[in-house]
């Protein structure tokens, strides 16, 4: 009888209940998953993405082929949430991490048709996270220089040509180390469509596409002292709309005077300061231009707030409001300012004096070719930050999987009830990253996989793993096969929460919408 009344409120909504819905909700997942699997490892293959305007771009990047295609079902949207999160946190696993979702659903619903019921499902995969924790603090091994170069050079594998992985890599290794912090937001990167790849570069300093106000401004070549104008200097205008009566001829010539005067104030205010360089968020007033030349303050006008953001961690700056307000401790300090001419534009280099500022310069021939260059080198740079914040790294190859499947198999003798069973579905949900890895690489995925996990026996080490360049498994510290553990711990939890999130709904509810009449229709009426 209660059914019957939820149906009658329920007209006008399509319902979807219980283990119809968990089928819905998986397939949805694997459909997604399918979509990148093959992008995954060194042999991964390239995705040709064809844009409704007819723009296409080829890419290798699991996150980029997620969120350009057109996903209508609430689960999937769920996932790319999810691979955006991994993108935005580690810049690297965001493949991984839909793939081992969709597996974790998978082994999940496998188990509900066996009559595990999902709440339980649910616990046992809990029940994995202090063990993997456990696992993953045990096996990392630090990481030097050399280890983390070759780290970010594996972050880059099958994305571009050998060539440009390896200059990218060197080029974010060089900005994370220079940083020193660790943070990605500190360094700036520019695309110039000229020269190839290798013409790429790490510039100590910050790069403006600028140039200086007036031409008989002088470059200071060597140190000096900058400040950063949150304003410009520009002749003051009233707050409010008014009208003057002019009834005397000089009152005119007077009011641009009293204009000149105020400009040639805040100059003098500048010199007075004792400001080498003056760079400003907003105009300078053109009559100004010659006072500031005359002041020996070399200036720029219209920077963008990122750019002086970068110019404030390079010089230790802070921007200020008013000109005749400046603190010594608002002044910031360069070491040299110079322009360049690249393809016909002016640039200018701020070489600061604080560690926290560098540019990266991308080169290329295409568009295209820098498009993905600039993709490859984020991600890079995103896992060198993360070695500067948390240098520990943990075995590549599927070798890290493996032995947290081993180690869960072991742990789920322990636990009575039918959270084992789960604990069960979960170590074979992360033997699914290996099997992928093979299978890319044209090998068999179960000759593979048990080929690692007897080496991982019989060495007792957690560091084999599978070299698809021979085929074998490897020692991975040897091969230079490595992975950061923030990167892999983040996408083990993200795919973990994720499951369990889908795991936990049993009802849904499509709300229908009736035809609607177009707007300019509506307006005709």
């Amino acid at each position: 009888m209660v059914q019957q009344e939820q149906d009658k409120v329920l007209t006008d909504t399509e319902r979807v209940v219980g283990r119809q819905a968990l089928r819905n909700n998986v397939a949805a997942a694997v459909a997604l998953a399918d979509a990148v699997r093959s992008t995954l490892g060194p042999k991964g293959l390239d995705k040709l993405l064809v844009g409704g305007d007819g723009s296409s771009l080829v890419t290798n990047d699991g996150v980029t082929v997620l969120e350009t295609a057109k996903v209508e079902h609430p689960t999937a949207k769920m996932l790319i949430s999810t691979s955006r999160a991994q993108d935005d946190e580690v810049r690297d696993g965001t493949t991984s991490t839909v793939v081992l979702t969709a597996e974790l659903l998978v082994n999940a619903l496998e188990l509900v048709d066996r009559g595990v019921h999902p709440t339980m499902i649910a616990s046992g995969y809990r029940m994995c996270g202090p063990v993997i924790e456990q696992t993953l603090d045990s096996i990392s091994k630090p990481a030097d220089a050399a280890k983390s170069l070759s780290t970010v050079k594996t972050s880059l594998a099958g994305k571009g040509d050998v060539g440009m992985q390896t200059i990218l890599a060197e080029l974010a290794h060089q900005a994370a180390t220079a940083t020193g912090s660790g943070e990605t937001d500190h360094v700036r990167v520019l695309t110039e469509r000229s020269g190839s790849i290798k013409n790429s570069e790490l510039i100590p300093g910050i790069v403006l596409v600028k140039a200086r106000v007036h031409r008989e401004m002088v470059m200071k070549p060597n140190s000096g002292r900058i400040l950063i104008l949150d304003g410009g200097i520009e002749k003051r205008r009233p707050e409010i709309e008014a009208s003057l009566k002019i009834t005397n001829l000089g009152a005119i010539d007077a009011f641009h005077a009293r204009e000149t005067a105020d400009l040639q104030a805040r100059v003098d205010a500048l010199k007075a300061a004792n400001i080498d360089c003056l760079v400003a968020r907003d105009g300078i007033e053109e009559e100004a231009h010659a006072m500031l030349a005359k002041a020996g303050i070399l200036s720029y006008r219209r920077v963008e707030r990122p750019e002086i953001e970068h110019l404030c961690r390079a010089t230790g700056a802070r921007p200020v409001f008013d000109v005749q307000e400046i603190l010594d401790d608002d002044v910031g300090q360069f070491n040299s300012i110079r322009e360049e001419k690249w393809q016909g534009v002016e640039h200018t280099i701020f070489e600061g004096s604080q560690s926290q500022g560098v540019t990266v310069v991308i080169r290329g021939s295409t568009e295209m070719r820098l498009e993905e260059a600039q993709r490859a080198f984020d991600d890079a740079l995103g896992v060198a930050c993360q070695l500067v914040r948390n240098p520990q790294l943990l075995p590549g190859g599927g070798a890290t999987q493996i032995a947290l499947a081993r180690r869960l198999r072991r742990h789920a003798e322990t636990i009575p009830g039918r959270e084992q069973m789960a604990i069960e579905g979960f170590a074979a949900a992360l033997e699914v990253i290996p099997r992928i890895l093979a299978e890319n690489a044209g090998l068999d995925p179960i000759d593979e996989l048990l080929k690692i996990t007897a080496a991982q026996a019989q060495t007792d080490s957690a560091w084999h793993g599978l070299d698809v360049n021979t085929g074998k498994a490897s020692d991975m510290d040897q091969a230079a096969i490595t992975e950061p553990l923030s990167v892999t711990r983040h996408a083990i939890a993200g795919a973990t929460e994720a499951a369990i999130s889908v795991l936990r709904i049993d009802d849904v509810l499509w709300a229908k919408q009736d035809a609607q009449e177009p707007d300019w229709q509506a307006d005709q009426d």
